[in-house]
């Protein structure tokens, strides 16, 4: 075995307790299930590194596992650290690895491994799953297939924002319902690290971009990524018209759809003929009518993001060095005060990405 540094004999993570009781995914309750535990520090196999966890990236998802969500079909087990994104160096690897200690790295999230192809996602093989241990840990045991090199122009708080975020905007804009390239014409929705992201792609490839948000002040923000086109969704529930106004009765050719139920009509009424609709998230809660001749005498598709291939996250890495683009981090919280970036993530009060720092580079 190869390593780095000296190993501790046991680590710490957070992980789920004994019997975890199932609470609404927005409620501080649900961060009772949570505990920080020791844990022993795992033998190394032929095959597989052992990472030092640098930076945890929260999502949605993770607020799903925790509190027990029916809206999440692999709710977490007693003794199972939650989340899927991480980054981190490689202090150790086990015979045959093809890893080196030192090596700045980023964690695979599934075992979609190859292809674009989302029948090859299994949905149970995600890190901070179902009897599957997640990133919110000091170190994590990895198979070598489930590392890719971290881009040297990003800190590995920022990459470690890449796995649920970025690569789902990426494979929205380029593998979703409407290959998007130079001159297409973009709709996202709010301030988050999935929305951010799919701005700052789109525009790197020359896509014209609307963006709606809530606010003044979250609109000149999204202003200063480079937009030209912001619609305040508060004061214009009927945003659509804003968008159809915009593209002059044409509709854009992708909407990026992080809400669901509650903002898939207005989205369908944006989209072109033929257009598409990714979408990406379920934030909102609400029960459309009218949704289904929409799409039909529109022509337009609709289609789940679910889950990013490793490609996916190799080329998203690559379009990160090529145009050096950076995420957005609203706040970056200690391991120990874990709990806090959960209830800054429940808040959805945030610019950007929540992060976890679990050690320095």
């Amino acid at each position: 075995m190869a390593t780095s540094t000296s190993l501790p004999a046991s680590f710490s993570a957070w992980q789920i307790k004994g019997k975890p009781a199932q609470v609404h995914h927005l409620s501080v309750d649900a961060l009772n299930n949570l505990e920080l535990a020791k844990v022993p520090i795992p033998e190394l196999p032929p095959g597989y590194a052992l990472v030092r966890i640098h930076a945890v990236s929260l999502n949605s998802r993770d607020l799903y596992t925790v509190s027990q969500s029916p809206l999440y079909p692999c709710p977490l087990e007693a003794g199972t650290s939650p989340c899927s994104d991480g980054a981190g160096v490689v202090v150790a690897a086990g015979p045959e690895s093809k890893w080196t200690p030192g090596s700045r790295v980023l964690l695979v999230p599934s075992n979609w491994l190859v292809g674009n192809d989302a029948a090859d996602f299994d949905i149970t093989s995600c890190l901070g799953g179902k009897g599957i241990q997640g990133t919110l840990r000091e170190y994590a045991l990895v198979k070598d297939d489930w590392l890719i090199s971290a881009p040297s122009n990003l800190t590995l708080e920022e990459v470690a924002t890449i796995p649920c975020a970025t690569a789902t905007a990426l494979q929205a804009i380029l593998h979703g319902p409407i290959k998007t390239s130079k001159g297409h014409t973009v709709l996202t929705q709010g301030t988050g690290g999935v929305s951010i992201a799919a701005i700052k792609i789109a525009l790197a490839l020359g896509c014209t971009v609307i963006a709606t948000s809530s606010s003044p002040e979250k609109l000149e923000f999204l202003k200063s990524l480079g937009i030209k086109h912001v619609i305040n969704y508060r004061t214009h529930p009927e945003w659509s018209k804003q968008v159809l106004q915009l593209t002059g009765g044409k509709g854009v050719d992708l909407v990026v759809d992080v809400g669901g139920s509650s903002t898939m009509l207005q989205s369908l009424a944006s989209t072109r003929q033929g257009g598409g609709i990714a979408l990406c998230g379920i934030l909102g809660e609400g029960d459309e009518t009218g949704v289904t001749p929409n799409i039909m005498y529109g022509a337009k598709k609709v289609q789940g993001i679910l889950g990013s291939s490793k490609n996916m996250l190799e080329q998203t890495v690559q379009l990160s060095k090529e145009h050096d683009i950076h995420p957005v981090i609203a706040k970056v919280v200690d391991f120990r005060d874990a709990k806090t970036a959960f209830e800054t993530l429940m808040s959805q009060k945030e610019i950007g990405k929540i992060v976890i720092k679990v050690a320095s580079e």
